[in-house]
């Protein structure tokens, strides 16, 4: 880890020192010891304040897609032949490369405009796990060490297998290394042990009676208090204006009615299905813990088997619901 990260801030220093890259996206220590933050550098004298490890959690493509966005809508008002383009420098694992592919795929931006610096994952550390660790309690200290988590509260330190902290989508990953990248930094991590079994809480739950299925849904969407972290750390959510800001139509009512937390959650699903990279990032940010990733997951599992396609595979598999084949299956679509 600590030579991949001497590697990622060289490379990221190299790139601002020779104008390849007008920022850099990448992570940075955070304020917490069981954290890190997302950081923009343009500066190549603060390349060195870049780290990887297990802390770094967050999907950086979304960082990516805004600042593009943002400097072409700043754009608007300048005469065409003085228009510039924001060349944005990332450190993208497996699932980062995935939504950045679905965002050149989905011709978001230019792929002259990303300068994708590729590490391999064996998976980051769910800070909601550690917290059911120790029990709720404050973390002070928080290191790892080998194969396990070391972690320090007021009332004494605590040593964790590594494998029961890491986040359930990393456990199951297909694509922990990167798909595409520029610059590709240290060895292929080797495949997560339980790769093949991505499905296997699906296959559980999509066999329960529909009336359970609705239940559990309901019970998790009561848990939702609409605060759209899952929205805003999405990657794959990037619509100009959200359907639950339109007003004409009105989608979503502004009160607490719980049918409208579900028309959201239902919405914004089915906006991903055959987009979502089971990055984890929705999970990590909601305040409530709700279970998003099995429906998510659900989605995935359909996507795959209906339609043959994994979501930022490569770039000749775009997302299944933006192509048409006349080998499509249709027989679910008659099914109730």
């Amino acid at each position: 880890m600590e030579n991949i990260e001497k590697q990622v801030q060289e490379h990221a220093k190299k790139l601002l020192a020779e104008g390849k890259a007008d920022v850099i996206i990448g992570y940075e220590k955070g304020t917490l010891p069981s954290q890190t933050a997302p950081c923009f550098i343009t500066d190549p004298d603060d390349a060195g304040r870049l780290v990887w490890n297990r802390f770094c959690s967050v999907n950086l493509a979304k960082y990516a897609h805004d600042i593009i966005f943002r400097h072409k809508e700043s754009q608007q008002r300048t005469k065409p032949e003085e228009r510039t383009k924001k060349v944005v420098g990332i450190v993208a694992r497996g699932c980062t490369t995935r939504s950045l592919t679905i965002h050149l795929q989905e011709k978001q931006y230019d792929r002259d405009q990303i300068v994708i610096i590729g590490v391999p994952c064996t998976g980051f550390i769910a800070n909601k796990k550690i917290s059911i660790a120790v029990d709720g309690r404050e973390v002070v200290e928080c290191s790892v060490n080998g194969d396990s988590l070391s972690v320090k509260t007021k009332d004494g330190g605590k040593d964790i297998p590594l494998r029961d902290v890491l986040a359930d989508n990393c456990l199951t990953c297909r694509f922990n290394n990167p798909i595409i990248s520029d610059v590709m930094i240290g060895e292929a991590a080797p495949p997560m042990a339980d790769a093949e079994r991505e499905y296997e809480g699906i296959d559980e739950f999509e066999n329960l009676p529909v009336e359970e299925r609705w239940a559990y849904f309901t019970k998790e969407m009561g848990k939702c208090i609409r605060c759209y972290a899952c929205r805003n750390a999405c990657p794959s959510c990037y619509c100009k204006t959200c359907f639950v800001e339109q007003s004409q139509p009105k989608w979503v009512g502004a009160g607490i009615d719980e049918t409208d937390t579900q028309v959201f959650q239902i919405m914004r699903m089915f906006h991903t299905a055959g987009r979502c990279v089971d990055c984890g990032a929705c999970l990590e940010v909601c305040p409530m813990g709700v279970d998003l990733r099995k429906f998510l997951k659900k989605l995935d599992k359909d996507d795959f088997q209906l339609f043959e396609n994994r979501a930022g595979e490569s770039m000749d598999s775009l997302p299944s619901l933006s192509v048409y084949s006349e080998d499509d299956k249709e027989e679910f679509i008659f099914e109730p």
